[in-house]
């Protein structure tokens, strides 16, 4: 029978698939659900520093009183976190699966402190989600101190692992997140899907693109676990983006990751689409006579395929090459 339990960031888990920061993680009820469909661990939904300061602007909007900002601003912040901490202490009365907290930030603002609350409530990690869009003439190397700002504040107020969920736009990958590693980070998420924006050509409004993952999308990722897996040791890597089946998360352990992160797939199958996934995983193992995950992660890494030039190619050459 195929073992598929794990660890990550040393924590011990029944299988690869969590379920990660979405509005899938946004109540206790669907949380038990998740639970019970066979998550191996679940995310929040993040509490959201933009969210907290928009709402709190709308609320200044109404008020006469500006000297009222610091009192709102607090208040935002508290009622916030109160209900986050409620959350977090119910999910883990009620299933018997790791839970982590998620944070998304764009400063290393003082609520970043609310993230030893979060331990304290019972989180068993803590998913850092940056958000920084480049818009201004900034160099690079100061955008990638914010993150190693808010990595540093965040790990002198908890003991429980961190771990950062990135995007893909860095000039350096590798280098990037082996500096994280250094800083205390146990542990990456690659990639992070961020909200962005399109056009409508015929109101000449703007709108959101799609907002769900397809699984197409795996390719950003399966390239960077491969290589980072093999460049940056001792710290676990979570893939995440256009995982909708077990293929596609078979791949991503041959690839190098730890465990997998999914969330479109639920949200166009449901919550019990989780079984089918570890199914497939389970079935794709027995196969190949795989006992357990550890038996065949990283197997097609950039260090250990024959010719790892395969994940540094740029062009559709072989594509092409046959084209008329």
């Amino acid at each position: 029978m195929a073992n598929l339990e794990t660890t990550y960031l040393g924590i011990p888990l029944k299988n690869p698939v969590i379920v990660s920061s979405c509005g899938l993680s946004s109540s206790i009820e669907k949380i038990e659900k998740l639970a019970g469909a066979g998550a191996g661990a679940i995310v929040l939904k993040s509490i959201f520093e933009e969210q907290i300061n928009m709402e709190a602007g709308s609320m200044l909007k109404n008020s006469d009183y500006p000297e009222a900002m610091d009192y709102i601003m607090a208040y935002s912040k508290s009622n916030a976190l109160d209900q986050y901490l409620k959350l977090m202490e119910d999910a883990k009365q009620r299933v018997d699966i790791p839970i982590f907290a998620s944070i998304n930030c764009a400063t290393a603002a003082e609520w970043i402190s609310f993230a030893r609350s979060m331990e304290d409530a019972g989180a068993d990690g803590l998913e850092l989600n940056i958000y920084y869009i480049p818009n201004s003439l900034t160099n690079g190397e100061s955008i990638e101190d914010l993150y190693y700002d808010i990595l540093r504040k965040v790990k002198e107020k908890v003991t429980i692992p961190v771990v950062l969920k990135l995007g893909q736009q860095f000039s350096n990958l590798p280098v990037f997140v082996n500096k994280l590693k250094a800083y205390g980070a146990n542990g990456v998420v690659l990639f992070n899907r961020f909200y962005a924006p399109d056009i409508n050509t015929d109101t000449l409004t703007f709108t959101t693109s799609e907002v769900f993952s397809s699984p197409g999308d795996i390719r950003f990722s399966l390239r960077w676990v491969g290589i980072i897996s093999s460049l940056v040791q001792k710290l676990d890597i979570c893939a995440s983006t256009g995982i909708h089946n077990g293929t596609a998360a078979v791949k991503q352990i041959l690839a190098g990751a730890q465990t997998v992160q999914v969330c479109s797939t639920l949200y166009k199958n449901g919550p019990d689409y989780l079984s089918t996934i570890l199914k497939g995983i389970s079935d794709w193992m027995k196969v190949h006579n795989y006992k357990t995950l550890a038996d065949f992660r990283g197997k097609m890494s950039y260090r250990n395929i024959p010719d790892p030039s395969i994940f540094e190619r740029a062009q559709f050459m072989k594509y092409f090459s046959n084209m008329v």
